[in-house]
């Protein structure tokens, strides 16, 4: 299989998405969504990127960032994805026999090379729970950012200011 291009230093927002493995729907388990959210806030505080959208799907994530300049934004994914899964493991198949992975290998990656398209990748994170039948109204939903931009600071992440 062809390796994935990945353009790091442009100076654009990043839209990601990564998937679990075999489409496992992980994270119809809390457990696993409170890990990633966690990770995803301990490294945006440890490589300094700004979190500016995301939606934990059932077997899949989505995440608007703005990283710094000089971040190699496949390793920082990797080390989120890695870092998640172990810790879900250790607490949910401690002494389970079989294959642990959680993740696919690869991960999409779209640059934003526009404030619109910011906007526009935000808004997709907060329509997909609704398009997908999970929820009526993105606020019911509580894994996406959507409840942060309405005002509410009771939410799993919060977000960093826009200024793009």
């Amino acid at each position: 299989m062809p390796k994935l291009k990945h353009f790091d230093n442009l100076g654009t927002a990043r839209f990601l998405t990564f998937s679990c493995y075999r489409n496992q729907k992980y994270f119809l388990d809390q457990t696993a969504c409170e890990l990633l959210a966690n990770n995803l806030d301990l490294a945006r505080t440890k490589h300094c990127f700004k979190l500016w959208g995301y939606v934990i799907m059932p077997e899949h994530v989505h995440i608007v960032m703005m990283p710094p300049h000089d971040m190699k934004l496949g390793l920082v994914i990797r080390e989120i994805k890695s870092k998640m899964a172990r810790e879900y493991f250790a607490i949910t198949r401690n002494n389970a026999i079989g294959p642990r992975t959680f993740w696919k290998k690869r991960c999409y990656d779209h640059n934003c090379r526009s404030r619109d398209t910011v906007i526009e990748k935000i808004e997709y994170c907060h329509k997909n729970p609704v398009r997908k039948g999970l929820v009526q109204f993105p606020g019911d939903y509580k894994w996406l950012s959507f409840n942060w931009y309405q005002g509410s600071r009771d939410v799993p992440l919060a977000m960093d200011e826009f200024d793009c």
